[in-house]
């Protein structure tokens, strides 16, 4: 079968960085007090929905297959069982985030283009590996950490600036009995080979009995990195990426002289390819045509779409401020205006007049409700709601 159904495992779901409440941190994300917050409405009203918790959401059938089968795969190897660490905040220390995990301090994910700053030293977490030292620190020696995590991002059916990941860690303590006596070279391989035994066997538990290969890659936070593609339905495709993790973080997580592995997936695009979901707003519709079509009784699920309304395409075009523009502070903007009635922005045009030296761009946005279809009426609203807030906001001089 193409997906096994597991039986339901003990579960120890750990709430390790601890927030007073829902209304103390939405209130935190919402204070505008400190100029480097840049948390859109939009984005805060999305924090606490927790899909991935959610029985039998899509997010969550994927995430309990994957928990069931590590432990599974723990149990028949004499392993440590992971925890499961999937409730918590998703706010993170720079520090933790970007710092212990070695990223570069000019690293493109550090900046506000890209990630939502609360405060400077405080960020909506870009990855599940935001807790990584925190779990290795308190002594866990195996975790899978699932949620929620944020990214300033392009609009388009595949992309939506929350999304939900895991991140999967071992961790071997230098007086393991299966490392003691190797040299570097060997424990290197032994680590590598346990973790490419679990990661292969969770692809074929979630693909089945698929082609698969690894490639050689580069994170800061492993080494060496590799990540793993399977060939299905015709095509490679990308399911993870993993290493043995770094020494110096494993230092910076209070384990100096350990030793793991760990890996990191995203739960949608796995959701998506697996059940044939088309479009990434579908995770967060309430809409009982999509979500009673998901049972994790089910061993097979394939999504049967319900409907396709009409899309409606209107283009905007401007003049930039002399200070420039980021095209992902566009995207934020129409999609605090029109929410999740875009489809797809697409920057199709953009040029330079030779006598001013001004630059334009001129945006494609599409408009299509998923539940039904848009009048020309409110679309005109819409778009002339994204021009006015262009101007007001971004400093754009329209054309």
């Amino acid at each position: 079968m193409l997906l096994r159904r597991f039986g339901v495992i003990p579960r120890s779901s750990l709430s390790l960085r601890a927030v007073s409440s829902q209304a103390d941190l939405i209130a935190r994300l919402r204070d505008k007090s400190c100029k480097q917050n840049n948390i859109p409405e939009s984005i805060v009203e999305k924090v606490g929905r927790n899909l991935h918790l959610q029985q039998h959401h899509p997010l969550n059938i994927i995430k309990r297959r994957i928990e069931n089968y590590c432990n599974d795969y723990a149990k028949v190897h004499g392993q440590t069982p992971f925890q499961f660490c999937d409730n918590q905040a998703p706010i993170a220390s720079t520090k933790a985030c970007f710092d212990d995990l070695r990223v570069p301090p000019d690293h493109v994910s550090r900046r506000q283009t890209d990630t939502y700053y609360v405060d400077q030293d405080t960020v909506l977490r870009t990855h599940t590996s935001a807790h990584q030292t925190q779990f290795m620190s308190q002594g866990i020696e195996a975790f899978l950490c699932t949620g929620d995590v944020y990214r300033r991002d392009e609009i388009d059916a595949s992309h939506y600036p929350v999304f939900h990941q895991m991140e999967g860690v071992r961790i071997f303590a230098k007086d393991s009995p299966a490392l003691v006596g190797l040299s570097e070279a060997e424990r290197t391989e032994y680590i590598v080979n346990d973790l490419k035994g679990i990661l292969g066997g969770l692809a074929k538990h979630l693909f089945g009995d698929v082609e698969m290969r690894w490639n050689s890659d580069y994170f800061p936070f492993t080494e060496p990195s590799f990540e793993l593609e399977v060939l299905f339905q015709g095509k490679w495709l990308e399911v993870l990426g993993c290493g043995v993790v770094h020494k110096e973080v494993m230092a910076n997580g209070q384990r100096p002289e350990d030793f793991g592995w760990a890996f990191g997936l995203g739960l949608e695009r796995l959701a998506m390819v697996l059940f044939g979901i088309p479009d990434i707003r579908l995770f967060w519709t309430e809409d009982q045509r999509f979500l009673s079509q998901f049972n994790e009784s089910k061993a097979r699920i394939t999504f049967v779409p319900y409907s396709k309304f009409p899309a409606c395409y209107k283009d905007v075009s401007f003049w930039l401020p002399d200070s420039g523009l980021h095209p992902n502070d566009v995207y934020e903007l129409i999609r605090g205006v029109a929410g999740d009635l875009v489809e797809n922005v697409e920057l199709f045009d953009q040029f330079t007049n030779k006598k001013t030296g001004k630059v334009s761009h001129a945006y494609r946005i599409n408009y299509r409700h998923m539940d039904r279809s848009l009048t020309n009426e409110e679309i005109n609203e819409i778009q002339w709601r994204v021009r006015e807030q262009l101007v007001e906001k971004l400093h754009v001089s329209l054309r």
